[in-house]
Parts: C-alpha cells; sequence; structure tokens
C-alpha cells in the first residue's frame, strides 16, 4: 500500500479555530480527517496543515500552495473564500478564476484535490442577507466548477442541518467541535471513506434563541474587535505560522 500523505490549504476554519482543546491548541475537521484516514488505512499517515486564521484567498494561494505541493502529497484539501465573502467589496470572478488555478496546479502535481466550501455561518451574523447572496453564489461555482473537472467536492455551505446555533462557537462564525465533526465527516465521505462511529455528528437544538444581554456581549466581544480590525489593516492570523509547516504522523487512535 502505497504512504498517504495529506495537506490542508486554507483559513480557520481549516486551522481549527472553534474546536478548542484542553492544551489550548485547536484541532478541527482536518486534524480529524487525518485521524479518519488512519484509521481506514489501518496504521499511520503524514499529515502537514498550512492553514492560517484570517487569510482571504489571495494569500491562502500566495503562501501555502506551493509549500504545500513542495512536501509531495498525494492528497490535498482546500477552501478558501470565507474571509473574502465577509467583505463589502467581494470580486467573486477574481475569487473563481484563482480557485480554478488551484484546481489545475494540483492536479498538474498528481496529487488528489478534495475542495469543501465552509459552513453556513450567516444565520447568526450582522449582515446577514448580503454575505448569503455571495456565499450562495460562490458555493454554487465552485460545486460546478468541480463537477465540470471531476473533482470531488464536500458541500458543507448547503447543509442545513449545519446551519442550526448547536453546531457553532460563541463567536457565531467559526465552528465548535461537534460541527467540526460533521465538515470531517462529509470530508471523508467525498473521498468514499466512513467516519468513525464514535464521532458526534449531530447535537440537539438548543432551548432557547439568544436573549438581548446575550446579543450585547457578543456584540460586546466579538463584532466590536473584528470591526476594529478591518479599520485598522489587522488580521486575527497576523504574527502566526501554520500548525504544521512539515509532516506530522497521525496514526489510527487507540
Amino acid at each position: 500500500m502505497s504512504e498517504l500523505r495529506y495537506v490542508a490549504l486554507g483559513d480557520s476554519f481549516t486551522e481549527g479555530v472553534g474546536d478548542d482543546q484542553a492544551d489550548g491548541r485547536v484541532r478541527g475537521w482536518a486534524d480529524l480527517v487525518a485521524e479518519g484516514l488512519a484509521e481506514a488505512e489501518g496504521g499511520p499517515i503524514r499529515y502537514a496543515n498550512l492553514a492560517i486564521r484570517g487569510r482571504l484567498l489571495g494569500p491562502i494561494i500566495d503562501e501555502q500552495l506551493e509549500p504545500a505541493l513542495a512536501l509531495g502529497p498525494t492528497l490535498v484539501t482546500f477552501n478558501g473564500g470565507g474571509n473574502d465573502i465577509l467583505r463589502p467589496r467581494a470580486d467573486l470572478p477574481a475569487l473563481i478564476a484563482r480557485t480554478e488555478k488551484v484546481f489545475r496546479r494540483v492536479h498538474e502535481s498528481g496529487a488528489q484535490l478534495i475542495v469543501l466550501s465552509g459552513a453556513n455561518p450567516t444565520r447568526g451574523l450582522p449582515l446577514r442577507e448580503a454575505i448569503q447572496a455571495k456565499g450562495d453564489q460562490l458555493n454554487a461555482i465552485v460545486r460546478d466548477l468541480a463537477a465540470d473537472l471531476g473533482v470531488p467536492f464536500a458541500d458543507n455551505w448547503s447543509d442545513e442541518e449545519l446551519i442550526g446555533a448547536q453546531y457553532w462557537s460563541t463567536d457565531r462564525l467559526h465552528l465548535n467541535a461537534t460541527g467540526h465533526h460533521r465538515v470531517a465527516a462529509r470530508v471523508l465521505d467525498a473521498m468514499g471513506y466512513a467516519a468513525p462511529q464514535r464521532w458526534v455528528v449531530t447535537a440537539p437544538a438548543p432551548e432557547r434563541a439568544p436573549g438581548f444581554r446575550d446579543n450585547a456581549a457578543y456584540y460586546r466581544q466579538h463584532v466590536m474587535p473584528w470591526i476594529k480590525r478591518r479599520l485598522t489593516g489587522r488580521s486575527s492570523g497576523d504574527g502566526r505560522v501554520a500548525k504544521y509547516a512539515e509532516w506530522v504522523e497521525i496514526g489510527p487512535r487507540g
């Protein structure tokens, strides 16, 4: 059996923000996919994750794509554009053109590409209608492009269950642990693998909707800092490096 070498590209979604661990690190769907692949293969695989939170699509491609391919992967997952559609002037045709170049570049390398869309956070966000419209359009075009080029596509944006508040962290922008498990299961399915049975991929809906105090705290703790970063040209990923810039070995759990 040939060695499986998996590298993940993206932003906070792929880095794993929201799936916080007791030691202060984040895990996320890509780490879980690596674990699921090791279990399906029956032995360790090599894994790298170059994703960094806050990255727009352009920097994801410019900073991560060629270093990822230089590692010699057999499998690449790619997601990007989520941070772009949060900006009012997102250039969707440019995003699509750059995404298509990723498809073709990975194909040239000989690696298998899996493309996935981010989950849809708009139910809990300000300006939800504008973000939803851009996200719907981007998702549909990438889905069609993947179909045309024969690239497996894990469509998380269209997962109606995943829209529920029970899958999101307190910032309402990043998935929690259960949400990340659900995405990981969808990615494995796109590759023809079953998720480990122990994974929890559904959760009950919250008993009540957020009240005035909940929303006030949310705006104070999450929305205002985000706006401040936009106004000052800063990013949540400033000064951060990739979680796994080189290969690490991931073995079957247990």
